[in-house]
């Protein structure tokens, strides 16, 4: 059913997504720093307000769109996981730069 890994590939594939879930929820923690201290200042602009919410049903959609293609074509678990992280990990990756300018 799931391409043959050996246990070496298969816990390199699960700490490789581990260290990426790892990446997103350090930037996830550094963004909503970050709008916190905008809505605090009172800095924060109605777009930005906007944009966090539509995000996450975005990236939800995405992500779900995602992973069902890949467990329709007979990925792994680790590979359908990895799909799926995948567009939250960008949109926190792009968030994180914008933020910091």
């Amino acid at each position: 059913m799931f391409p043959a890994y050996s246990q070496i590939q298969a816990a390199t594939a699960w700490m490789d997504f581990s260290f990426a879930y790892g990446q997103m929820c350090v930037a996830s923690a550094e963004i909503i720093a970050r709008r916190c201290m905008r809505m605090a200042q009172g800095s924060m602009t109605g777009p930005e307000a906007v944009g966090m919410v539509l995000e996450k049903a975005t990236a939800f959609a995405t992500a779900t769109e995602r992973a069902a293609v890949a467990a329709a074509t007979g990925a792994d678990p680790v590979r359908i996981a990895s799909a799926a992280l995948r567009p939250y990990s960008a949109k926190t990756r792009s968030n994180v730069r914008r933020l910091r300018r």
